[in-house]
């Protein structure tokens, strides 16, 4: 596995921290991570990680970035990358053993990290500190894939994706306390900011899943046409953000009247996409937005870039290129 990081990327990257907000990009078929400037996409600094990064999760406190390594489709991943920005260098890896296929993440307020593994179908709480795995969680058959926690980490979500059923987790006696079926491929997952839902994308379903935290009643189902993958909310809890991958699509959806206000187009008329999963795709993935809640990005896997949109009038600003195939996305603020 390659986890090098170079003298220059780290200069680069110390700067980066000091006089700009950073934008992360995980670049799955690469092996890399891009650092950009949030707001000029000029690339600041580069990571090697190990086989397909798939998911980027950032503390609360921006010190840290993880990377899950997830592999290949033969090979599957047993690791993470643990980047340390305030010195600029990659702090650990942390060798996940028997526990493969890491994929989902989500900080939890003690400073660790819930992350799902695919291979043996569980949630596992990673100190990143020591790099130790503190408890593994069986979550049931279904191929456990992304992972939201509740503001205050009594509770992780789990989403099964080939059982097209949600998990609750309790953290702290470490098991599953009620299951409720979403919809077929359920995948991305995130809990809005008062922790009274949880928001699920059946991507198999072409559907978004509104559930109540604390009965685990569906309180709505929503269309998103064209494999929805993953969800992401605006700072002040307002609106949802929902990528299509086959669609090549960015739904908007009002949280309180839970309806569709804007379908954003990630495919630019006249491109050329290269070969994805889905065909000759634009395949939008993942999704972020600034806290300050002004901007949002897009990962267009297809197109090797990332797609700038503003939140005030939901069109797309500009796009940035990346390494090959970005998927996951996370911000750092400057310091």
């Amino acid at each position: 596995m390659r986890a090098a990081f170079t003298l220059l990327a780290a200069i680069q990257l110390l700067a980066a921290v000091a006089d700009a907000d950073v934008l992360l990009v995980g670049n799955k078929s690469a092996d890399t991570v891009w650092a950009l400037d949030a707001a000029t996409g000029e690339r600041r600094a580069w990571f090697d990680t190990g086989a397909g990064p798939h998911e980027i999760e950032v503390s609360p406190d921006g010190r840290h970035a993880v990377v899950s390594n997830y592999g290949r489709r033969d090979a599957p991943g047993d690791s993470l990358t643990v980047i340390d920005w305030a010195a600029g260098e990659v702090a650990r890896v942390i060798d996940l053993g028997e526990n493969s296929r890491p994929h989902g993440m989500a900080f939890l307020p003690d400073g660790r990290l819930a992350v799902t593994a695919e291979g043996i179908d569980s949630l596992l709480i990673v100190d990143i500190g020591d790099g130790e795995v503190d408890a593994r969680i069986p979550v049931g058959p279904g191929t456990a894939h992304m992972v939201a926690a509740s503001p205050d980490g009594a509770h992780a979500w789990v989403t099964n994706i080939a059982a097209g059923t949600l998990e609750r987790v309790d953290v702290g006696a470490g098991e599953v306390t009620g299951s409720v079926a979403t919809g077929d491929g359920a995948e991305g997952v995130a809990v809005t900011r008062d922790g009274g839902e949880v928001w699920v994308t059946n991507r198999a379903a072409d559907t978004v899943s509104v559930i109540d935290t604390g009965t685990l009643e569906v309180l709505a189902t929503l269309d998103s046409a064209g494999v929805p993958i993953r969800i992401a909310f605006t700072p002040d809890g307002r609106h949802a953000l929902v990528t299509n991958a086959r669609a090549a699509t960015v739904s908007v959806f009002d949280v309180a009247a839970r309806q569709l206000v804007r379908s954003i187009p990630a495919a630019e008329d006249g491109a050329e996409y290269k070969e994805t999963l889905l065909g000759k795709a634009a395949l939008p993935i993942g999704v972020e937005i600034h806290p300050d809640g002004d901007r949002a990005w897009v990962a267009v896997s297809g197109g090797d870039e990332v797609a700038v949109i503003d939140t005030a009038s939901w069109e797309i600003l500009g796009r940035w290129p990346t390494d090959r195939e970005p998927d996951a996305l996370g911000v750092i603020l400057s310091r």
